[in-house]
């Protein structure tokens, strides 16, 4: 092991300041913020539990968290506990906040991965686990609200190893009394290492008790099962196993300390964090397990050349402090007023929930918010040499939902592109364009929780108040009918007149062509200088179509014309393409088209012929499916599906699969749409024109 103030190997852990970072993660609530509440009281770092319903918690702090009663971003506290500093980062819960979730366990030392014992629920953990063991990343589970489950551990043991590709290694079996109504409470655990059992108290450490007779059965079944899993990794334990040898228990211990760190296995703890029941016992495991930053730094191979390195990975803007950014120090030290690769550091603060406490310099290992480094967004490091990139930072998903937004005040405009700025930049799995085809801004993320979220953001810290609603399809129309048409314009207004004279042929293309200007004049009919005009004429004119809509795939042809040596002019051959374009698209039986988007949803196999049935239901065409690749117990099923039909399709793929389903989407082709809902689309277009 590294001792972080020598730099040296040892076979002992570096002493007193030695700082590390744990993420707690889990699906919405599991509970994680009351376990950090309940953690944080453990240490001593506050007075008293807070309440998220109460919204007295250290995490959830911002408005929007305490509206929903939900993490809406990353929690930051520090605590020192028995002479070491540690910070746990608290993520959010929701699917569609996920990416936060994911920055923070790129940066932690260890994750807890919090979840309630329901077996039926574990496909929710799917996402993260993926992000989590890719990245090597060592991880414990704690079964939460332990005190009311219902069902029997082991079988939550066995649904978790069904989407754990490590060997799980149970640590605590509950201990269980009859309650007045018929059922069971758990009361306490017994220790399978240290073979001691405990009883829970509503406060506080709990309290050692004999082994109750009746879990004795339970207890031997459950060490053995833990000590033959270890055993996999370890002949000298196998050996005493096989020879009916006890093994000591500083050897189990070693075991589990040296499994873990491998990420060869995965300890599962129970307790329940709102009452801090087990909390000190996981306190104990993180201590004695929990790797140092040099061991993680050496783990995701980052840049270092032995001076400083800060790792940014996340962004937030204050009314009064201006932009954080909050980082990592991996290596060197970082201390106010300090040049580091050009960049001079200023104020730097230690969150703590909402609270920033100043401090002059950060060591290796801590959590630091440095104020206005402006040049530093998530994903990028500031070192000796400059501002990097981190290679393996995660990458936000592709956006799944999307809204059209419009300022309620005109004047804020300008203003609602700069919060916009600030919130992307904050949450950089959000993403806003101005579409040209449809003239609206769009907001897109991971969800309709996830754009509300930004929106109240957008009203409550930068004073945006904004109307939103569903986005636009990027409609197109053509025509099925060729059609030959001529057209004159002649205005006289006293002085100079206009005066153009010309003959068109239009006709149709496949698919997919565009629009194609052909120039046939002979003999000078129309003079080389006005045929540019021509063009821009009839561009201009399919802009908007007979129908509302773009034009495209069809040809004009320039076939004849007239022209006068005084009145022509470029505008006024503008004006008579755009004349001959009038009054011949009705004639050539112009038809709506649509986008089709090939689709690929991802989804637990389970869901999979839901989801084709849900598919099938919005117009589309089933392609086929497969087993979405690295993804065991997962499928992708492929369809091709009308743009207008997958604007909220992500709602309905969540609420089938768990939460976890997700989509991306390629445009693939135009196709036509006629009948009912075409004329329903003309005459809303008709109507938002006359508005």
């Amino acid at each position: 092991m590294t001792d972080l103030r020598t730099g040296t190997i040892s076979g002992g852990r570096p002493g007193s300041g030695a700082h590390r970072v744990v993420a707690l993660c889990g699906p919405y609530l599991s509970g994680k913020t009351s376990l950090l509440e309940s953690i944080l009281y453990a240490m001593g770092a506050i007075g008293r539990r807070g309440s998220t319903r109460a919204g007295t918690a250290i995490g959830d702090g911002s408005a929007e968290a305490r509206k929903r009663g939900m993490s809406t971003e990353i929690n930051i506290a520090s605590a020192d506990y028995l002479g070491d500093q540690w910070t746990f980062l608290d993520t959010p819960g929701s699917i569609e906040l996920q990416h936060d979730a994911l920055a923070a366990l790129a940066v932690s030392d260890a994750a807890i991965v919090v979840c309630e014992s329901v077996p039926e629920r574990v496909v929710a953990l799917t996402p993260l686990l993926k992000y989590i063991e890719d990245n090597g990343i060592p991880h414990l589970f704690f079964v939460n609200k332990i005190d009311s489950a219902e069902g029997r551990v082991r079988d939550m043991l066995a649904a978790l190893q069904t989407v754990s590709t490590r060997k799980l290694v149970l640590r605590q079996v509950p201990i269980r009394r009859p309650t007045a109504s018929g059922g069971e409470e758990t009361v306490g655990y017994v220790d399978l290492v240290s073979e001691r059992a405990y009883r829970y108290k509503s406060s506080g450490a709990s309290d050692l008790i004999e082994m109750p007779a009746e879990i004795l059965p339970r207890e031997s079944e459950a060490r053995r099962e833990m000590l033959e899993t270890l055993s996999e990794f370890d002949d000298q334990l196998l050996e005493q196993l096989i020879e009916d040898v006890a093994p000591e228990k500083s050897l189990i211990y070693r075991d589990l300390h040296d499994e873990f760190g491998a990420q060869q296995i995965v300890p599962v703890l129970i307790g329940a964090g709102d009452r801090e029941n087990g909390v000190r016992r996981l306190l104990k495991a993180l201590r004695h397990d929990t790797p140092f930053a040099p061991e993680t730094t050496k783990r995701r191979d980052l840049p270092s050349d032995g001076g400083p390195l800060a790792e940014c990975f996340k962004v937030l803007h204050q009314a009064h402090a201006g932009k954080l950014s909050i980082c990592r120090v991996w290596s060197g030290s970082i201390a106010e007023g300090q040049s580091v690769g050009g960049q001079r550091i200023g104020s730097l603060f230690r969150p703590f929930g909402q609270r920033l406490d100043k401090v002059s310099e950060a060591k290796v290992g801590e959590i630091i918010a440095m104020a206005k480094m402006e040049a530093l967004s998530a994903g990028q490091a500031i070192a000796a040499s400059g501002i990097v990139t981190i290679p393996d930072f995660p990458q936000p998903e592709p956006p799944v939902y999307g809204l059209a937004l419009t300022a309620k005040n005109r004047n804020d405009e300008v203003k609602m592109s700069g919060a916009l700025q600030k919130i992307v930049e904050e949450d950089p799995s959000l993403s806003y364009e101005q579409r040209a085809e449809t003239h609206e801004l769009l907001l897109k993320g991971q969800g309709e929780m996830h754009l509300k979220v930004a929106v109240e953001k957008l009203a409550s810290r930068y004073n945006v108040a904004v109307d939103t609603a569903p986005a636009r399809v990027a409609y197109r129309e053509t025509i099925l009918a060729a059609a030959t048409q001529h057209a004159r314009y002649k205005h006289q207004t006293g002085g100079h007149g206009q005066f153009a004279d010309i003959k068109v042929e239009i006709r149709p293309l496949p698919r997919g062509s565009g629009f194609r200007f052909v120039d046939k004049i002979v003999g000078g009919v129309v003079p080389r200088n006005f045929i540019p005009a021509v063009e821009d004429g009839l561009r201009d004119y399919l802009k908007e179509g007979p129908l509302g809509q773009p034009v495209v795939d069809l040809e004009v042809t320039l076939i004849d014309g007239q022209y006068h040596s005084v009145d022509s002019s470029e505008m006024s051959f503008k004006m008579a393409a755009r004349i001959a374009m009038t009054e011949a698209m009705p004639k050539c039986k112009p038809v709506l088209l649509e986008p089709i988007l090939k689709v690929t949803v991802a989804a637990p196999s389970d869901s999979t012929s839901r989801i084709q049935r849900l598919i099938s239901g919005r117009r589309g065409q089933l392609l086929g499916y497969d087993a979405r690749p690295g993804w065991p117990g997962w499928d992708e099923v492929s369809a091709l599906m009308p743009e207008a039909e997958v604007g909220d399709m992500i709602v309905e793929i969540r609420s089938v699969t768990q939460g976890v389903g997700t989509w991306r989407a390629s445009f693939d082709h135009l196709q036509e749409l006629s009948g009912r809902t075409a004329e329903r689309i003309v005459e809303e277009t008709r109507r938002r024109a006359a508005a």
